[in-house]
């Protein structure tokens, strides 16, 4: 396991965090909170029948021995949670529809979260996206000053660590999403021990080109800066010269970034997406993620063709989040 990972196992043991996985039948799961409660790094909360989910840790030669498990069906403080969804919802649910909504693991699962009876939730790796993302948005909300939240991969290979952005949530960002994504991601980075340095990415670099897109990049950069004074960043940048110094020098000698980018803010979700994935196959890049970013408390999304080692290294990371807090 990389150095980032095993840094985090460091931060997060002995801290008494609980992580809430409302897909407590699902395999992957199940053998990744066993592991992460016999290493004693958290404590994992299983949302599910109680009997179920221990006949399929049995069955999987699991323990959960330092493990929780929650039913929904059968929950002692179920009313204090429908009471408090009530409340939060603000009149767009009534104590009907609070009991009957909660029943859904999701949502259930943040209602947890949200009530500081657990400090973070992984979902997805048998739910859509929006299954995992509309709760913590109706209940979580994003943070103070954070219009949208986003989400980005932590890219691993050895000893090279980078950040990209937004690959997951925001199909066509504006320039004020962008420079509030930028902002973001840089907080992210520091968590994982990256000191950002942010390239906002296009098909042009520095005036190469000129179109709606790129000018939408411009504004962004200039928008980051206001919000973050001493944070390095700039752009646009064509990937090229946001990455390899030899090019920067050509195309961008009067920049703060000089090949030397490690947080990579894309245009749009497809090319956030693509990149990350090219990256991926083509660059035998570890992509770990996504780790959802700008809400109040750590909620993210698995993939659903996630494994195992997925479900154990995002939890690690929503238990640094959680730290951060």
């Amino acid at each position: 396991m990389s150095d980032l990972f095993e840094g985090l196992k460091q931060k997060i043991a002995g801290n008494n965090l609980k992580i809430v996985f409302p897909e407590g039948l699902d395999e992957r799961i199940v053998k990744a909170a066993g592991r992460l409660a016999e290493e004693k790094l958290i404590t994992p909360i299983l949302i599910g029948n109680i009997e179920k989910v221990q006949a399929k840790a049995d069955e999987l030669g699991v323990s959960l021995e330092l493990a929780e498990i929650y039913d929904p069906q059968n929950f002692v403080m179920m009313d204090e949670l429908v009471a408090a969804f009530i409340e939060r919802r603000k009149g767009k649910a009534t104590e009907e529809d609070a009991r009957r909504i909660l029943l859904d693991e999701n949502y259930f699962g943040t209602m947890l979260v949200y009530l500081n009876k657990a400090d973070g939730l992984v979902s997805g790796a048998a739910h859509s996206t929006a299954d995992t993302v509309r709760p913590a948005l109706q209940i979580i909300k994003t943070k103070e000053g954070v219009r949208k939240t986003s989400g980005v991969f932590i890219m691993v290979r050895e000893e090279e660590k980078y950040v990209f952005a937004d690959c997951a949530i925001n199909i066509s960002p504006d320039s004020q999403d962008l420079a509030e994504i930028a902002v973001e991601s840089a907080k992210t980075a520091r968590m994982f021990d990256i000191d950002p340095r942010v390239a906002m990415l296009s098909f042009s670099t520095k005036g190469s080109a000129k179109s709606p897109e790129t000018d939408k990049v411009i504004e962004a950069v200039d928008m980051a800066k206001i919000r973050e004074p001493l944070l390095v960043i700039d752009g646009e940048f064509q990937f090229d010269a946001a990455f390899v110094p030899s090019v920067a020098k050509k195309k961008a000698p009067d920049s703060p970034i000089q090949g030397d980018a490690n947080v990579f803010v894309f245009p749009s979700l497809e090319a956030g997406n693509i990149g990350y994935k090219i990256a991926q196959r083509l660059g035998n890049f570890e992509a770990v993620g996504p780790l959802l970013q700008g809400l109040n408390r750590p909620v993210n999304d698995l993939s659903r063709g996630c494994n195992e080692e997925d479900v154990y290294k995002l939890s690690l990371m929503t238990a640094a989040q959680a730290l951060q807090r």
